[in-house]
């Protein structure tokens, strides 16, 4: 009688390569491996060392908003294609292309919240979502979110995660500029405070526009803030930029933004703020600076 096979099946390679893939993350910043559930549970804030990973935008939700709830206005706004723009694919079948994988329909969801009790206008963006780029539909859904908020009186919260204008869209993004900060200034010209937190990274037309014009310019840790890249700067000025240039802590060291918060301080410290703008522009006094 022959004896049993004891011969294991065999395993071609990317199968063993996939053992435990999903299971256990490396750290960006300190290089210490943690389980995945470590980093989930932290809000994808190293344990170990503090880096800040990206983070999407329904745990963004259930980070800041009361019971994790976004009254989502305007979702039923989709691109279009006004140029008939190509760039080896057409641009129709890249934002389906996102869509798809972002299982987002644009690079910003809008709505109503509230943090701690306190009613919001809240704006995310999601930088999967063709790296947070603002077209004619994202620039329109930040006017009218400025807009519902001048009138219902509330304060707005935006954060923002984007590479710039979307170039599919050519002159058509970059309108989108002037026009959502013509909406920011009619919503500060009601004495209507506006929270703007600053992820990474914030580059390009959004940087140039809405996203440091807040009453409080809010960053994350190491976040990359600033309009062009800097190898382009460094090309173009023919200079050595300075070390950490961009990044959210040389930005505060020369009074471009106002604080740098941690992800897990963040629901507490826009709170803060919050109760303390709104108080203190129903009882008219005069604009608090920082």
């Amino acid at each position: 009688m022959p004896w049993p096979d004891r011969k294991q099946p065999e395993t071609d390679a990317s199968e063993k390569k996939s053992v435990g893939k999903g299971v256990f993350r490396r750290c960006d910043g300190c290089g210490v491996t943690l389980t995945a559930e470590a980093f989930a549970h932290n809000f994808e804030v190293c344990p170990e060392c503090g880096q800040h990973h990206k983070l999407a935008a329904e745990r963004w939700r259930a980070l800041l908003l009361d019971d994790g709830r976004l009254e989502e206005s305007d979702a039923g706004l989709l691109p279009t294609d006004p140029l008939g723009f190509r760039d080896g694919k057409t641009y129709s079948e890249r934002v389906h292309s996102a869509q798809k994988s972002s299982r987002a329909k644009e690079a910003i969801e809008i709505g109503t919240a509230s943090i701690e009790g306190e009613p919001i206008a809240y704006g995310a963006f999601l930088f999967s979502f063709m790296g947070g780029s603002m077209g004619s539909v994202v620039g329109e859904k930040i006017t009218r979110m400025f807009e519902h908020a001048t009138a219902a009186r509330i304060p707005v919260v935006l954060l923002q995660a984007s590479g710039g204008a979307r170039m599919q869209e050519g002159i058509l993004s970059l309108m989108q500029m002037a026009k959502t900060v013509g909406a920011l200034e009619r919503h500060r010209a009601a004495r209507l405070p506006f929270f703007s937190v600053l992820l990474h990274p914030t580059t390009g037309g959004v940087a140039a526009s809405f996203a440091l014009l807040g009453d409080v310019n809010i960053a994350e840790p190491k976040a990359l803030i600033g309009f062009a890249g800097a190898r382009v700067i460094e090309t173009t000025i023919r200079q050595k930029l300075p070390e950490g240039f961009q990044r959210s802590e040389f930005l505060l060291a020369h009074g471009m933004i106002d604080r740098i918060t941690s992800r897990l301080d963040m629901r507490a410290e826009l709170a803060a703020l919050i109760r303390l703008f709104t108080r203190s522009h129903a009882a008219e006094s005069p604009p608090l600076t920082l």
